[in-house]
Formats: structure tokens, C-alpha cells, sequence
């Protein structure tokens, strides 16, 4: 305690006294005039106050209750200095009362007008959101518009509170102690400051330090010294990326190259893959077609498997490519990610950066295999899977599919394979070909009953009359089937005596009629048939027929009478008639 404050306790002094004791102390009414700011040094702290020497003779006195932040008066400690603003005086006591946070007020609104008229910045607290802002404590409360709050949107409000930030002053009353705070236009000053810094350093080709800011599906964003570039998705990793986070995490520092940019319009490309060398450059060195390598499925597609040979070169098996089966497999099916293959080399494209693999390739094709067990003319047995306009494909063993064309389905004309066979239905079939290197088995049905034309041309010969039918009617003449499965052409000149330019006129599909063969080809499987010359045959074996019946002693003079009296007596009828009529 002081001795002022001894001497106060100890007795009550009347006004003179006071007067006279304050100038034993050489004090001044000047000094101790209230709103004055006075600095001191820390003497101690105690449950109530701060004790502060501040150069008189009596001490000066801070309520605890003046310090918003308990941890403020814990920091306090004897010697420290601390500056307050003089309230009162209290005679009887001795002892001046200080306000410390009427102090930092007046100061604060102080540096703000400074801060203001000098286009400057100043330090707070961002304590509060409020609507449309912030309350900002730079001494005295102050606000902060949301727009002004940063340069991008803020997001999370919540990551500001508690954080002291510089801010620039953009409106001020000192009558009513109102201010208005920007951070983002201090932001954006600081930022055209280290934007030309920055690009008055820059060069293509120059390798800068960076550190991973944001990250998005086209690139990361790459803080290169207050301003941040693009490094692209494509220019990450010579590899394929399906997102930058798969190789780069936010805060990450890495050395990028500049490949490009613009001051004006604030733009700068950057590359991380161009530090190392291009493993497309000497591509074709190190594989080569039909060569089978390791690799690792990086990623399935609808259209195939993205394979990775070695770091940055990757190869597509196309969907095709993935199994000998005819029927297309999902790649999911197949493969999965991360699997390690064995795939073959289809084709390499070194400036295109393209690598087409096969998986099916590394294996022999089943066809080869099975014509190690089967040859053209072997009957084999399978199930109907598929049906279509052309044939109908056979499984005669897993993998393994043979087309049953449809002109090999019967001997029959058929207008569709689905006319004699259906899916799911097992059958039995003659092989006709085995194509390994088309990757075709050719089946046949109709040949199990042995070749038709064959026989028909060992039991017919030119000149034998045929019982048909009429099936088409075309321009130039109709076909007719002899049997099922072997047809004739008749044409124009054949159908009969008389002159016949429209054989629909005359014929009908369905019509049945005797027929001569007049021309076979064997090797061509083509028959030609004549209706008129069938008739002449007929009528000729008709009258030998006849002749057979007669007695063979009648002269031919017999008979050319009794076919003179025939027509003597159809002459003698016809005229009774008339003369009746």
C-alpha cells in the first residue's frame, strides 16, 4: 500500500488538506484531469483490480470487470506496461481509478480515422455473425458486410469467428462511433501486389514452387506464391486420371513447370507430367505386335478395359477383344479393377498415345482346339441359341458357336430358319468348314439326308418327263419343283405352243403339269424343263401307245382308211344337224 493511501485510511482529511497533500506530491490538477490517457507498468493483480503505477505518487487502479477476456489479465504481469484512460480521482482513498477499455475505445477510434483518411488497414476480431455480416472488435465494435468478408463466397461463417484478419476502413463516424470494414478489398490489394510480383518472375519453362489449393474434376488449383495456376487434369501424370485426388491431395507442395500464361487476364497454366520424360517417345523400342505383357485394370468401361503397362503408358482391350465367345461380355464380367493380366499387343499408335490390347488373344482360339478333335464331315451335336434372318447359330461346345446358313437348314425352300428350327431345341449337324483364322464354323442340317442333287441326277437324265409344280412366276418364264429341294427354270419359248409374253395369265402357282427335262448341270445344280415338248412327248407316246394296240396286220393303207371313214361320218353328222336346224 501507499503511503497516500496510508495516510488516507488513517485519518479523514477536509478539502485544503486534500489540496495540500496533493501538493506535498507535487501533483497537478492538470494532470489528473478525467478522459486523460496515461500509460503505466503493472504493480500487481489483484481479486478486484489491476494495479498500475502511471508516474504519481498515488497508484492507479483497473477493475478486473474492464477486461472482456479473462485470459487478457492472466498475461498481465508486474512490469508490464498498459495504457488506460484516467476516470476519477478519489481523494479520500487515494487512489486514481483507470478505465482500460475506455482507453483501447478511444484509441481504436483513433487509428480507425487514420485508417480511413489514409486509405490504410487495421487489425480486429471477427467476434460475431450477424445478418448480412460480421461484428468486427478493432476496440470498438465495428461491421463487416458479408461481400466484404473475402474475395470468393464464404461458404462456412463459422471458420472467421475468433480470427483476427486486417481490414480496411470503407466508412466511419467518429460522432457516433460507427464503422464499416472491408477484407476482401485489402485482400484484393494484396493480391495485385503479389500478381505482379509473381508474373514479373514468371517464364515458360520455369520451375516453381507450389502448394495444392483446390482440387476439381478438370484440374487443381496450385498456389505458386500468392497466385494460384492451373495445373489441368491432362497435364498431371502422363498416366490416365480419372480424378486429380486420385494422384494429389489439398495441401500438398510440389515442384510444377510454367507452360503458360497471361497477365491480363490473370491466367497461368502449369504441368507437373512435363518434368519427367514422355514414355510415349520411345514406345515402339520397348513393345512390339503380338508381344504378350503384364499389366494392371486401371478402369471398366461399357466399351472395353483400360490396362496400365507401366507408369503413364495404359492400352484399351475393346469389349470385343475380351473373349472368343460371338456374344459381347461386359467388362465387369470379365475383369476387375486393380487385376493383374496377361494381355497381347494388337496395334500401338505412338503419336495418337493409343495401345489396343487383347485378352482373348493370349489364349488359342477354341476353333483351334476343336479342329484338332473334328474335321469337315463329322456329325456333331448342339443346341439352337440364336435364330436369325440368315441362319441359326449352333453351341456345339462352350465358347463355340457354328452357323447353320439357311439355304444348309433343309432341301427345302424356306423363307425363315425359324420355319424348322427353334432356340433351345438340340439338334445334330454335319460340319462343313472350320475357318480358324475367320474364326467361323460352318454347319449344315440337310446334309445329314446326303446330297439330293446327287441322287436325283443318278435316277434323271435329258429327256425323262417330271411330274412339277409351279412355286414362281417370273418374267421370263416359272419355276417348277420336281422334288422338295430341286427346282427347274421353264422359260418363255418352253410353256407351250403358242406365243405367251405374261406367263400369270396363263399359270398359277400351285399348278401342277408334266415337264421334259431338256438341260442338267451337276456341278451348277440347274435344270431346264419344257412344257410344250412334255405335251409333244405325250401325244407321241399317246399315238404309239395306241399303235401298240392295233393289229399288227393292217397295212398302212387299213389305217389310212379307217381314218378317212372317221372323218367321212363326223362330216355326214354335222351336216344332218344343220339341215335340221
Amino acid at each position: 500500500m501507499s503511503e497516500l493511501t496510508k495516510s488516507i485510511k488513517e485519518e479523514k482529511l477536509s478539502s485544503q488538506e486534500y489540496e495540500d497533500l496533493l501538493d506535498k506530491y507535487q501533483i497537478s490538477s492538470s494532470e489528473l484531469t478525467p478522459g486523460k490517457l496515461v500509460k503505466g507498468k503493472v504493480i500487481k493483480v489483484t481479486s478486484a483490480y489491476v494495479l498500475v503505477d502511471v508516474g504519481f505518487k498515488s497508484e492507479g487502479m483497473i477493475p478486473l470487470e474492464d477486461f472482456d477476456d479473462p485470459l487478457d489479465i492472466k498475461n498481465f504481469n508486474p512490469g508490464d506496461e498498459v495504457e488506460a484512460m484516467l476516470e476519477r480521482s478519489n481523494a479520500k482513498e487515494g487512489y486514481l481509478l483507470l478505465s482500460r477499455k475506455k482507453a483501447i475505445a478511444v484509441k481504436a477510434l483513433n487509428n480507425l480515422e487514420k485508417a480511413y483518411q489514409n486509405n490504410n488497414w487495421i487489425i480486429g476480431k471477427v467476434i460475431e455473425k450477424i445478418k448480412n455480416g460480421y461484428i468486427v472488435n478493432v476496440g470498438i465494435d465495428t461491421f463487416l458486410p458479408e461481400s466484404h468478408a473475402d474475395i470468393k463466397i464464404v461458404k462456412d461463417p463459422e471458420k472467421l469467428i475468433g480470427n483476427r484478419y486486417k481490414f480496411k476502413v470503407i466508412k466511419f463516424d467518429r460522432k457516433t462511433e460507427n464503422a464499416v470494414v472491408s477484407r476482401k478489398l485489402l485482400l484484393q490489394d494484396e493480391r495485385e501486389k503479389r500478381k505482379t510480383q509473381v508474373f514479373a518472375q514468371l517464364s515458360k519453362g520455369k520451375k516453381v514452387k507450389g502448394q495444392v489449393k483446390t482440387l476439381t474434376n478438370f484440374g487443381a488449383f496450385v498456389d505458386i506464391g500468392g497466385i494460384e495456376g492451373l495445373l489441368h487434369v491432362s497435364d498431371i501424370s502422363w498416366g490416365k486420371l480419372n480424378h486429380p485426388s486420385s494422384f494429389l491431395q489439398i495441401g500438398q507442395d510440389l515442384e510444377v513447370l510454367i507452360l503458360d500464361f497471361n497477365e491480363k487476364e490473370e491466367k497461368i497454366s502449369l504441368g507437373l507430367k512435363q518434368l519427367a520424360p514422355d514414355p510415349w517417345e520411345d514406345i515402339e523400342s520397348r513393345y512390339h505386335i503380338q508381344q504378350q505383357v503384364q499389366g494392371k485394370v486401371t478402369s471398366l468401361t461399357d466399351f472395353g478395359a483400360f490396362v496400365e503397362l507401366e507408369k503413364g503408358i495404359e492400352g484399351l482391350i475393346h469389349i470385343s477383344d475380351l473373349s472368343w465367345s460371338r456374344k459381347m461380355v461386359h467388362p465387369k464380367k470379365v475383369l476387375k479393377t486393380g487385376e493383374d493380366v496377361t494381355v497381347a499387343i494388337l496395334s500401338i499408335q505412338a503419336k495418337a498415345k493409343r495401345i489396343s490390347l487383347g485378352l482373348k488373344q493370349v489364349n488359342p482360339h477354341p476353333l483351334e482346339i476343336f479342329q484338332q478333335a473334328y474335321s469337315p464331315g463329322s456329325r456333331i451335336k448342339g443346341k439352337i441359341t440364336n435364330i436369325t434372318d440368315f441362319g441359326a447359330f449352333l453351341e456345339v461346345e462352350k465358347g463355340i458357336e457354328g452357323l447353320i446358313h439357311i439355304s444348309d437348314i433343309s432341301w427345302e425352300k424356306i423363307k425363315h430358319p425359324s420355319d424348322k428350327l427353334k432356340i433351345g431345341e438340340e439338334t445334330e449337324a454335319i460340319i462343313l468348314n472350320i475357318d480358324v483364322a475367320k474364326q467361323k464354323l460352318s454347319l449344315g442340317i440337310k446334309q445329314l439326308e446326303g446330297d439330293i442333287w446327287e441322287d436325283f441326277f443318278d435316277r434323271q437324265k435329258v429327256g425323262d418327263l417330271v411330274k412339277v409344280k409351279i412355286v414362281r412366276i417370273v418374267d421370263f418364264g416359272v419355276f417348277a419343283e420336281i422334288t422338295p429341294g430341286i427346282e427347274g427354270v421353264i422359260f418363255l419359248s418352253e410353256l407351250d405352243d403358242k406365243k405367251i409374253e405374261n406367263p400369270s395369265e396363263l399359270f398359277s402357282v400351285g399348278d401342277e403339269k408334266s415337264a421334259k427335262i431338256l438341260k442338267m448341270s451337276q456341278q451348277d445344280k440347274k435344270i431346264s424343263l419344257s412344257f410344250r415338248q412334255a405335251q409333244l412327248e405325250m401325244q407321241k407316246r399317246d399315238y404309239q401307245k395306241y399303235m401298240d394296240g392295233q393289229d399288227k396286220r393292217h397295212t398302212l393303207g387299213d389305217i389310212m382308211k379307217d381314218q378317212f371313214d372317221k372323218i367321212t361320218t363326223a362330216k355326214t353328222t354335222k351336216s344332218k344337224k344343220e339341215g335340221k336346224k
